[in-house]
């Protein structure tokens, strides 16, 4: 049922470039000590909250009663002649959207080249990432690498090992999906408690691209794996980290895809042109770039990124390692932290779900806290293992609210709240926080980071 709409309410965009280089300066060299996410959160909300104000201090439109001149008087681009075709041989975004950009976290990493880049998830409409905003996450830096001579070889248990050049892998038959993907440290410091001011820094290592490339099973039979021994394959990175990580045979027939396209163009660069795996419902470190080598074996493999990073601390001291899926995870994006509700009545409230197991089934939306839920509208494509579009009504009357959304896949798994994955995984984690979000809208519209129980 639709809300009706009485009076439409306006959203402040969350503050961008909020801060300055001395306060850049000031977070780096807090260093990477156990006090880094308390000092990080002060910082952040400080400066997000000092911006916030003088942003809405000059938001008012002047009311002279003397009409707009934006309509009583013929803009120039209604007079004359516009740029010609081709002015951009690369089609660039309007430079009034300049604004929207990956971020990088200050204070994250001590060396950039092995940091992250955020999406800015609060201002993209639908599922689709586009490639210039799609997150990073490198281990040591990005490679701009000659197709020509790059190559991609399968050796260890298969009958035939083969190596591959770009033209030997672009003439085989090919596969066109849509799949998101997130690092599995997405969301990682909100685990202590609130840390950071917006969605794109909270939940912004996350985004949807449309893949194209040969599925992993086509090249495995390609070379004759060895269907009685093979129980995993491993997947190594041309990067100087030489990424690799282990994938249990099963997936790796499944829909992992050996690609070269996203989004309809080539991979670029820092997604790993010319070839990257492809590992639906997965977290990212999985999804090797600059892809080099597959090898089947029959045993995980244990690599340093998978026996010392990527692994799931737990309240008595043990580690879960191999937790890879990424479970049912969703976010308002908009209103979300840093943006400013301007006056009451309707709003329209958005945001992403998915689930590295499958379809996201349904959508809960909460503007109390969570103490009572609406179903929200799931919008088309609804695909498995890929970004779904969720939208409610809101009419909002002024008074505090705080903003969550639920999402249930379609195995009957639904998202919990922070203190129940707390209370199985401890506050000692990094990866694969898939809590419930709140968003606290204040009186003064102001909407910003909280942690509800």
């Amino acid at each position: 049922m639709t809300t009706p709409i009485r009076k439409s309410g306006r959203v402040q965009a969350a503050p961008e470039h909020f801060l300055d280089g001395g306060l850049v300066d000031e977070i780096n060299r807090a260093g990477m000590d156990s006090a880094r996410r308390g000092f990080l959160r002060r910082s952040f909300l400080a400066a997000a909250g000092a911006a916030g104000a003088a942003m809405a201090a000059g938001s008012a439109l002047a009311q002279d009663g003397a009409g707009d001149p934006n309509i009583l008087v013929l803009p120039e681009h209604s007079r004359t002649l516009g740029k010609p075709v081709v002015t951009h041989p690369y089609g660039q975004p309007s430079q009034y959207e300049a604004n929207l950009q990956r971020r990088e976290s200050p204070g994250l990493t001590r060396v950039a080249a092995a940091s992250v880049s955020f999406t800015p998830l609060q201002g993209l409409f639908g599922i689709i990432t586009p490639s210039g905003l799609h997150f990073e996450r490198h281990h040591q830096g990005w490679h701009d690498i000659d197709p020509t001579k790059h190559r991609f070889m399968i050796n260890g248990l298969v009958k035939t090992p083969k190596v591959y050049s770009m033209d030997d892998l672009m003439r085989m038959p090919s596969v066109s999906r849509m799949h998101f993907i997130e690092c599995g440290a997405n969301t990682a410091m909100e685990w202590g408690n609130v840390a950071v001011p917006s969605v794109q820094y909270s939940h912004g290592m996350l985004s949807c691209s449309e893949f194209t490339g040969v599925p992993l099973s086509v090249l495995l039979d390609d070379c004759g794996y060895d269907k009685r021994r093979a129980k995993v394959v491993l997947a190594e990175g041309a990067d100087g980290s030489s990424m690799t990580r282990t994938i249990g045979l099963e997936r790796a027939l499944d829909d992992v895809i050996v690609a070269w396209a996203m989004n309809g163009e080539m991979l670029r660069p820092e997604h790993g042109y010319p070839l990257r795996l492809v590992v639906p419902g997965v977290q990212g470190v999985s999804w090797v770039k600059w892809l080099r080598r597959i090898e089947v074996g029959d045993q995980p493999y244990a690599t340093k990124d998978e026996a010392l990073h990527y692994i799931d601390a737990l309240p008595d001291g043990t580690f879960r390692q191999y937790t890879s899926i990424q479970e049912c995870k969703s976010v308002i994006t908009t209103p979300s932290a840093g943006q400013r509700l301007q006056g009451t009545g309707y709003y329209n409230i958005t945001g992403l779900a998915w689930s590295g197991r499958g379809k996201v089934k349904r959508v809960d939306v909460s503007v109390d806290g969570g103490r009572n839920w609406r179903t929200a509208r799931l919008e088309t494509p609804l695909l498995s293992k890929c970004l779904t579009r969720f939208n409610i009504d809101w009419n909002w009357d002024g008074a505090p609210a705080v903003l969550q959304s639920r999402a249930i896949d379609e195995t009957g798994y639904v998202q919990p709240k922070i203190n129940e994955l707390r209370a199985v995984r401890g506050t000692r984690s990094i990866y694969h926080n898939n809590a419930i979000q709140s968003w606290q809208v204040a009186q003064s519209g102001e909407v910003s980071n909280v942690q509800v129980y």
